[in-house]
């Protein structure tokens, strides 16, 4: 059974690279977390392969975010958020958000992605593996509340993966 978080207890903030290994060490349990949706295997280690490109998240600071959400001080989850290369279709992307179970459905997931939103001012992107309900689910209902509904939702011809478009609200 999970509790409300209480809301004095949560952080979110940019990862100095001295920290970066906090990120890499937590995309073990993000990929863990995907096998249920997409086929990954381990190597022959007993990890995943490295994120592709993670290092970006630290060498070009002026297009790549990596936040770190936390709980009580502790590691609860991650933000990786790129500014988008055509500027017509999104200011930022969310490219990865992970929350640990632990804290799933207490609100931390929720007030993260507003912090963010509110952070990084102006038209967001968000995409969903095609195969993932629950994150669908769970975006569609955070976007929808921060928006006030004024988002829009296009679905990938090619893979199937749909993506939510929406203004920061303080943007306007």
């Amino acid at each position: 059974m999970t509790h409300p978080v209480n809301t004095s207890f949560m952080g979110i903030g940019l990862v100095p690279a001295r920290q970066k290994h906090v990120i890499q060490n937590m995309m073990q349990f993000y990929l863990y977390d995907f096998t249920q949706f997409l086929d990954f295997d381990l190597n022959d280690q007993g990890l995943f392969a490295p994120y592709p490109d993670l290092d970006q998240f630290w060498t070009n600071r002026e297009t790549h975010y990596p936040f770190l959400i936390t709980y009580q001080n502790k590691p609860a989850g991650f933000a990786l958020v790129e500014r988008m290369d055509d500027p017509a279709e999104a200011d930022y992307y969310l490219t990865e958000f992970f929350v640990m179970k632990k804290y799933r459905r207490t609100g931390l997931g929720t007030w993260a992605s507003y912090q963010l939103f509110d952070r990084l001012q102006g038209r967001w992107k968000v995409t969903e593996v095609s195969t993932n309900l629950p994150a669908q689910a769970f975006w569609r209902k955070v976007i929808k509340a921060y928006t006030k509904d004024r988002f829009e939702e296009r679905v990938d011809p090619a893979r199937g993966n749909p993506s939510q478009y929406f203004l920061s609200p303080s943007a306007n």
